[in-house]
């Protein structure tokens, strides 16, 4: 039962690994292709490449992995303490000037569906 394991993550490793150098490949061909011929731009080499795809992986993503997670839950809740603390007076001023600001407010798609 040992080895079925075993055999499975390195599966799982090999395919990673080249997906990974898949990845960067399409990134070296895509910036040769379009960067030199749109802006004049220099190529890169795959090494370059998979260097521009880590920057654009933590310039996007954070150095903490996925986006949000238990930050976005963290001020979801001080979002809602603040609401339920608010008159309803100040919470329909709140969510006015929120759609005024912003379009729509997030608890109005709820209120659709």
């Amino acid at each position: 039962m040992k080895y079925w394991w075993a055999a499975k993550a390195t599966k799982f490793l090999a395919f990673a690994v080249v997906a990974i150098a898949l990845i960067g490949f399409a990134v070296m061909f895509l910036w040769n292709w379009l960067i030199p011929e749109i802006f004049g731009g220099p190529t890169v080499t795959y090494w370059q490449a998979m260097g521009l795809l880590l920057l654009s992986h933590i310039l996007v993503r954070g150095w903490h992995g996925h986006s949000g997670g238990w930050k976005s839950h963290r001020w979801k809740h001080k979002m809602e303490e603040k609401l339920a603390a608010m008159t309803p007076e100040e919470r329909e001023k709140f969510k006015e000037e929120w759609r005024r600001r912003c379009g729509y407010y997030p608890g109005d798609e709820k209120k659709e569906a």
